[in-house]
Formats: structure tokens, sequence, C-alpha cells
């Protein structure tokens, strides 16, 4: 067995504050979120992405694969978003075994009041914090890890 490559000060300190500024923000932007428009980030993820659709509708499977969910998690989300009106599902008319969810007008209302609060929440909680040169960088950090964990390939640094 290899002997691990423990992490020295300065990477510790970076990875722990981190997964700490992580937890808080996601807990903080939830909190705002919920408060402040009625909707967790699970449904707020939903909304924006059916919106940004140009017939605000995917199929159940696609929405699972990009928001990292199981078919079977979303599924149970989105009826509980059904009963709220904000989304419907339909029978896929290419395929009868799959589904495609689609936003309704309230849906679509609701997602519209939320998004100019939480983008200030954002602003407030992160953007608003760093510098032009922090933001590019984070930018650029986190495209990397993302096409890492992706499996594309990146460029050299």
């Amino acid at each position: 067995m290899d002997t691990p490559r423990w992490l020295d000060e300065r990477e510790d300190r970076a990875w722990r504050g981190y997964r700490r500024m992580r937890r808080l923000l996601d807990l903080e932007l939830a909190r705002e979120l919920m408060q402040d428009a009625g909707l967790s980030e699970p449904d707020y993820d939903v909304l924006t992405d059916l919106s940004e659709t140009p017939d605000q509708r995917v199929r159940l499977s696609e929405l699972a694969d990009r928001m990292l969910w199981s078919r079977s998690r979303l599924s149970h989300h989105i009826s509980r978003m059904q009963q709220r009106g904000l989304v419907t599902r339909e029978e896929c008319a290419t395929d009868g075994r799959g589904s495609v969810v689609a936003l309704t007008p309230a849906g679509r209302q609701a997602v519209e009041s939320a998004a100019a609060g939480h983008v200030a929440a954002v602003r407030r909680h992160l953007i608003d914090l760093l510098t032009a040169e922090e933001i590019a960088a984070l930018g650029a950090l986190t495209h990397r890890v993302v096409d890492h964990l992706a499996g594309r390939p990146t460029p050299e640094a």
C-alpha cells in the first residue's frame, strides 16, 4: 500500500476553509431562499433549469442527470412540486416509458419572484466579498475541478 500524501499545513487550511465555507454558504443561501420565496434549493434548481429551456420542459431522466440525483429521488421531489402546482409531469411523446417535467405558470412566477432575492444573497455572501481577480480564480478553479470530476480533459495550467 502506498503511503498517503498528507496535506501540508497550507493545503489543510485551504481544504478545511473550503469545506466550512461551502457548508455555511449553502446553509445561509438555503435559509434565505426558503424564508424569502418559500422554495427549497432543489425546488429552485428544478425551476431555474426548466425556465432556461426553450420550451420549459425536460425529460425527468435528463433533469436527474443534471441535478446529480437518482431518477427515483427526483420523481418523488417532482411529485411534491406537482402538488404545489409548480410543475406538471407528462408522458414522453417519443418514449412511453419516460416522462417529461414541465414548468407551470405558477412555477414560472415562483422562480421569477425568487431570482432577484437569490442573486442578491449570492452577491452579499460571496461575489461582493471577492476582488475581480479572486472571481476569475474562483471561476477557473471550479471549472477545472468540475471538468476533472466529469471526466473531461482540462487544459494545462
